[in-house]
């Protein structure tokens, strides 16, 4: 509980044994739909809190036409060292990967399946993405004050 959503969803994720990382890499690979300001925005904001930025070609393209530095990553079928073996090596710290379709099926379920055996958080919403970075952000400020029910409760406005 947190009356900043960044800060519910990141104690929310610890709460699950998905923590977010505070530093390290981001793995981005995000479908052409959801190619966005709000993804440019969450990106920046990672870049910002210290993160490297991988990106497949799409979504690398994407964000370095709006000034957001990247490094490029390839995509499975399109040769070696790629987005497993990133997560293999420990390259990665966190997932963002929305699914595309039907090409891009076989990637996205090696992705999330490496994502599950070397334990890297998997996002696969912008949504989701957009309040990781505004939690990662505002853990970085040192928020995360923990109350107790009681004090919920006694904050609560009463008719």
């Amino acid at each position: 509980i947190d009356s900043d959503f960044g800060l519910a969803f990141y104690k929310a994720q610890e709460a699950t044994k998905g923590t977010l990382p505070m530093e390290g890499t981001v793995l981005l690979t995000v479908s052409e739909r959801d190619r966005s300001e709000k993804l440019a925005d969450t990106a920046k904001r990672l870049k910002e809190a210290g993160f490297k930025l991988l990106a497949t070609g799409g979504t690398a393209a994407f964000l370095e036409e709006r000034g957001i530095e990247v490094e490029p990553v390839l995509k499975m079928h399109e040769g070696r060292p790629n987005i497993v073996d990133a997560v293999k090596n420990g390259e990665v710290q966190l997932i963002v990967n929305t699914p595309s379709g039907k090409l891009s099926i076989h990637d996205d379920s090696y992705i999330r399946k490496s994502a599950i055996q070397h334990n890297v958080p998997y996002i696969t919403t912008v949504a989701a993405a957009v309040a990781a970075a505004e939690g990662i952000a505002a853990r970085h400020t040192g928020q995360a004050p923990i109350r107790s029910l009681q004090e919920w409760h006694a904050d609560l406005e009463r008719p």
